[in-house]
């Protein structure tokens, strides 16, 4: 029966960190940058050496499948994502991608053959670091967005999705172009957990029962600019004090609910300068509850707070992710149980706290995630660990999940 290589798997979690690696540790490897086409360099020739046939999507989606006796059943998707934040660790979405990839190569090596097809997925721009927001890969592979709208986005240094999205592929002139989107069996994503209820139960599996719900906005204060030394305070249309009394007030109306996440993560002001009186204020809000009407509420007094607290600016308010809570698959949550307890490896049933391009995957088919632990619940950060007995559990219940799904026949037919 097929087994994972827990060292080729930790090996290669190591050899993807060089791509885009940091001075002090981490990795800097954004989405279709020049970082990540090296990593799929990487992951497509690791696909080769077990037979599985890369290909791509108009957005930029990576997919190595691994053919089925029955190629025309829908196939069992495995994976996460390859991209990461500036200063990111080796593990978060790498892991979940390579342990797919890992346990497809472990199939195919042990000379069985799955019945239906097993694709091995890295999404684009999930992290939403270089192109905001993200999920981009897994949102146009759900219909989620326009494909239109996605490629207009543009980062920082003014470069358009389309242009970076045609520079990758272009790097690939080889790989199979593929329609946008397919029917899946199931998609099964690992992931380290990016908190520390598993480390601090001392479980190693973490069965995930869904993902809490997510909203993002982006809102805009246009004030006027002033000479700081001569402007009457009365007479000033300030936008950082606009925001100072606006961010005041939500963190205040977010406070009473200990379940509430909020988040001012990014502020932008203009022209910046130390004598002039701040004309605009740009700020995005990060909002998540694991109950909808909840969310949903305080979405709303998001709204009426910042109309009511920016005083003499104008204020513009743009909503950019609205992610409602889901649930997984309660028969691969069980599954993910029994592998668990198969292989004495101790487990929780937990949420996820963080979002994964698996909430896009959930309304399309049976969908579920493995969690394991991070050390301290570091992520998004040089010092995110993951242990390599953890990792090679993880691929390990994976690998029954994808044999269980998929089902397999032997070298003399035997179906199983």
């Amino acid at each position: 029966m097929p087994r994972i290589s827990a060292d080729r798997l930790w090996q290669r979690l190591m050899a993807l960190g060089e791509d885009g690696a940091l001075p002090g540790g981490g990795v800097n490897r954004q989405a279709l940058s020049a970082e990540e086409v090296l990593a799929w360099r990487r992951l497509i020739g690791w696909g080769a050496e077990a037979g599985l046939k890369p290909s791509t999507d108009p957005a930029g989606n990576l997919f190595l499948t691994l053919e089925g006796s029955a190629p025309h059943l829908a196939p069992v998707v495995a994976g996460s994502h390859i991209d990461s934040q500036p200063t990111g660790g080796l593990f978060d979405g790498a892991f979940g991608t390579l342990a797919a990839l890992e346990a497809v190569t472990a199939i195919a090596e042990a000379g069985v053959r799955p019945v239906r097809p097993i694709v091995v997925v890295g999404w684009m721009n999930e992290e939403g670091s270089r192109f905001a927001p993200g999920m981009m890969g897994s949102e146009l592979f759900a219909c989620l967005r326009p494909l239109g709208e996605v490629l207009a986005v543009r980062d920082a240094d003014g470069i358009s999705v389309c242009e970076a999205l045609k520079a990758l592929h272009d790097c690939f002139p080889d790989v199979e172009r593929r329609p946008l989107g397919f029917p899946v069996h199931a998609y099964i994503e690992p992931h380290i957990e990016q908190a520390d209820l598993l480390e601090t139960e001392g479980a190693v599996i973490g069965v995930v029962s869904g993902i809490q719900g997510k909203k993002t906005f982006e809102i805009t204060l246009c004030g006027r600019e002033a000479h700081a030394g001569t402007e009457p305070m009365a007479q000033r249309q300030d936008a950082v004090k606009a925001f100072a009394e606006i961010a005041s007030r939500m963190h205040a109306a977010m406070a009473g609910d200990l379940l509430m996440k909020f988040t001012i993560g990014r502020v932008v002001v203009e022209p910046n300068a130390p004598s002039v009186v701040p004309a605009r204020v740009t700020f995005r809000i990060d909002l998540r509850h694991p109950d909808n009407a909840t969310l949903n509420a305080f979405a709303a007094r998001i709204e009426d707070i910042a109309k009511a607290g920016a005083g003499a600016c104008a204020v513009d308010i743009c909503r950019l992710v609205d992610a409602p809570s889901n649930g997984f698959d309660s028969g691969l949550q069980e599954a993910i149980r029994t592998s668990a307890d198969r292989h004495g490896l101790a487990r929780l049933d937990l949420l996820s706290a963080a979002g994964h391009d698996a909430r896009q995957m959930a309304p399309l088919t049976r969908a579920a995630m493995i969690f394991i632990p991070c050390r301290g619940g570091v992520s998004h950060h040089p010092d995110e660990w993951a242990e390599p007995a953890h990792v090679a559990a993880g691929a390990t219940v994976l690998l029954d999940l994808l044999m269980q799904e998929a089902g397999v026949l032997s070298n003399q037919g035997d179906e199983r």
